[in-house]
């Protein structure tokens, strides 16, 4: 907290005092919910059910009739007994088994024996364990189950008499005006957006609630017009952000229609903003970049939503409003974080990556950011989001933002803040000599360090050749520190697949690619090295791979080029011994 501002440290004050205001006030309408009338308008039958367009496993439904809940890299085995009586292994865990969603692997199997199973488990917490257990009447997990009630109501009403259909109507009942009651407790960003859109779903869906519908349509565009902005991209600067919420406004935008309801403009809009971002964001191999809690790339979720797009326009290449670039040429992709840090109460997922890039060729990733697996985040989530699991420049091993770690802002926040990171991001792009060119600079370095980093990558049209320069400035009016004081470590990690050999001239790294492709790395300055990192978003979980590691001292070697080629060493040293010689004179 010592590094942070007087309006920083203000301001995450108030965002502590908020969030502990917020819990208090879902902890009381959760103490009230049992005692409130049901609406004064009936809720007593369900008018539609909105399509679940997440991917599911009828094998799944074979594990959870045996008892097996699987979640979250975490398996529970009950033995006869409730899944809710169980110990949680996890929090996500907890989240997952009292979010339903699991209900539609059970949906998948359509069989008796599947659905009296869903019935059962539905009727289990309804009955015994809804009034217990906080967790599951944390506004985010409320909005999640019920949306999987709304989802799953064919599969667990399709067998239930009128006494447990009225039931079933009465707790869902229950459960939306909590939701409306709790909404500003509600954790900001996607958890936030997906109370609102499960509100309006309960609107549209349920017979009697006519008179939530408009306020439920504006506030719904009023979340979208505040987090979705004018480039597609989500205000968190999450990847997998736009994915989460595509996932339920797609839905959204059926059930309007099939209730003879025009969708509002700003949710068709919003939609068509966001999907080109989805491919603004894929390498090659169809995996997304990993910036700012980007995990494992869920393919067969990204397979469904684009079904949806009817434009399948091309990406764009400046998303200057989500703070990214991407550059192709001829198969080969570069992308580019250039974006300040999201707003501090979106910010628990964000990373310290400024001025970090991918680099892909063909279906071939070759450097990457570290990214975060997609069970156990909580193990390596600090890591995770550290400058240095980033392929960019680290001083003296410090982060270029301060992650909030403390257990009463985590407790409050749902998760660690990044605060305090670059105040001005400046990007620039330019085409130049057969080369796309982005300028950037970035002061998260300044207030600590009196330095500024600035970063050029130049990838040619022909995409053989990322040519790449980082210099450090001092800072305007800034005073350096004493000498010794400002080591870099320039980092490139490599995806796992990449073979990576120093060779004996000390500033070349040959790459070998799986497809035999071979690119070369090299700099005439610094001290190259290779050391160990791992790749965390691995479909399999975390791996071990290679980062390229160029280390000086701002001081005596302000400036760095580098270059990544796909071209042989000795063609490489060729190459370069050409460009040092001066030419004879005829």
């Amino acid at each position: 907290m010592s590094r942070l501002s007087a309006a920083e440290r203000v301001n995450l004050s108030w965002l502590v005092v908020r969030g502990a205001l917020n819990r208090l006030v879902a902890s009381l309408a959760r103490r009230q919910i049992f005692y409130w009338p049901l609406f004064s308008a009936k809720a007593d039958r369900l008018v539609i059910a909105p399509q679940d367009l997440r991917t599911a496993d009828a094998t799944r439904a074979t594990e959870i009739y045996a008892g097996r809940f699987a979640f979250a890299g975490k398996t529970v085995t009950c033995d006869a007994r409730s899944p809710f009586d169980m110990v949680a292994p996890s929090d996500e865990w907890a989240e997952t088994l009292l979010g339903f969603g699991w209900l539609r692997h059970l949906r998948a199997a359509e069989s008796g024996i599947t659905r009296a199973n869903a019935l059962a488990l539905v009727n289990e917490w309804m009955s015994i364990r809804s009034r217990s257990d906080p967790v599951a009447w944390r506004p985010d997990v409320v909005a999640r189950r019920i949306m999987s009630f709304l989802c799953q109501s064919p599969l667990i009403l399709h067998d239930a008499d009128m006494r447990f259909y009225r039931k079933f109507l009465r707790s869902l009942a229950r459960q939306v005006r909590y939701l409306r009651r709790s909404l500003p407790a509600t954790p900001d960003g996607v958890p936030r957006f997906q109370a609102v859109i499960a509100l309006a779903s309960a609107a549209l869906c349920m017979s009697g609630q006519s008179r939530h519908i408009k306020r439920a349509t504006r506030r719904l565009v009023q979340e979208i017009e505040r987090q979705i902005l004018p480039d597609g991209g989500h205000i968190s600067r999450n990847p997998n952000a736009v994915i989460e919420i595509l996932f339920d406004l797609l839905p959204l935008r059926q059930v309007y229609t099939a209730r003879n309801l025009a969708p509002p403009p700003a949710l068709l809009n919003a939609i068509d903003r966001m999907m080109p971002m989805l491919r603004f964001f894929r390498h090659g191999d169809g995996n997304f970049a990993l910036f700012n809690g980007m995990g494992p790339t869920p393919h067969d979720a990204l397979t469904t939503i684009l079904a949806y797009d009817d434009a399948r326009g091309a990406p764009v290449a400046n998303a200057a409003y989500s703070g990214y670039q991407r550059v192709e040429a001829e198969g080969t992709v570069l992308l580019m974080e250039t974006g300040a840090p999201p707003p501090l109460e979106m910010s628990q997922e964000a990373h310290a990556g400024c001025l970090s890039f991918e680099l892909s060729a063909r279906s071939q990733r070759i450097v990457v950011n570290c990214g975060l697996p997609s069970s156990g985040r909580d193990n390596w989530r600090q890591v995770a989001r550290a400058t240095a699991a980033h392929a960019t420049v680290v001083f003296n091993d410090t982060s270029s933002a301060h992650i909030v770690e403390t257990q009463l802002v985590r407790s409050l926040m749902r998760g660690a803040p990044l605060i305090g990171g670059p105040k001005k991001v400046d990007v620039s792009r330019a085409e130049q000599d057969d080369a796309i060119v982005l300028t950037t600079s970035h002061d998260g370095y300044a207030d600590r360090f009196g330095i500024v980093h600035q970063r050029t990558l130049a990838l040619a049209a022909d995409g053989r050749s990322l040519q790449g320069r980082d210099i450090f400035v001092p800072d305007i009016g800034a005073s350096l520190p004493e000498a010794g004081a400002l080591a870099y470590d320039i980092r490139f990690h490599l995806h796992p697949l990449v073979k990576a050999t120093r060779l004996t001239d000390g500033d070349t790294v040959m790459l070998v690619l799986p497809n035999r492709d071979v690119w070369t790395f090299e700099t005439g300055q610094g001290q190259v090295a290779l050391e160990e990192s791992v790749h965390l978003a691995g479909l399999e979980g975390p791996r071990r791979t290679t980062q390229i590691v160029v280390s000086g001292d701002a001081r005596t070697n302000p400036d760095v080029r580098w270059s990544l080629s796909n071209v042989p060493p000795s063609e490489a040293r060729a190459r370069r011994r050409q460009e040092e010689e001066p030419e004879l004179p005829l």
